[in-house]
């Protein structure tokens, strides 16, 4: 279930934004003393930044918001994000999320594209970008990797 974020959700953002595991494709974890002192007690509340629900806990969370520093062909674009919790791979959870908030979103801007990237050498992520309709725009190096820049058309919004 895709919700906003609540006090309760607090301590999975920072397990969430510590994790090694999590961020070994995002230029590393933030240091946990930080985002437990920084972290507002409710995370990451706006329109656009979803917290995966699973059996009343989070999970993951997924995010649209306007790229402003990706590629020039992606700025000001609708950019996909998503971050899962290390126990929730393999699931196909964040499948699931993310379709739900492309479905969202598609019915508030329906000729809106979103783009999405992700370092190639993220095999997961390249795979979830394929299943949901994303299709390769550019390949640039940037954060010491190559990153791969894919586009989603706008979608006829959901009944």
């Amino acid at each position: 279930m895709l919700r906003e974020s609540e006090a309760r959700d607090r301590t999975a953002f920072v397990e969430l934004l510590a994790s090694p595991d999590v961020h070994t494709y995002l230029g590393g974890p933030g240091p946990r003393d930080v985002l437990e002192r920084d972290l507002p007690e409710v995370p990451e509340r706006w329109a656009g930044s979803f917290v995966v629900d699973l059996h009343g806990a989070m999970i993951g969370q997924v995010l649209l918001r306007r790229a402003s520093r990706h590629r020039p062909s992606a700025v000001g674009k609708v950019d996909l994000g998503y971050l899962f919790l290390p126990r929730a791979w393999g699931f196909g959870y964040a499948a699931e999320s993310c379709t739900a908030a492309l479905g969202w979103f598609a019915d508030v801007l329906p000729s809106e594209p979103v783009v999405l990237a992700t370092q190639t050498a993220n095999v997961s992520s390249m795979r979830l970008a394929a299943k949901l309709g994303f299709t390769e725009v550019e390949r640039f190096h940037a954060w010491g990797a190559e990153q791969w820049l894919g586009m989603r058309s706008s979608v006829t919004p959901s009944s």
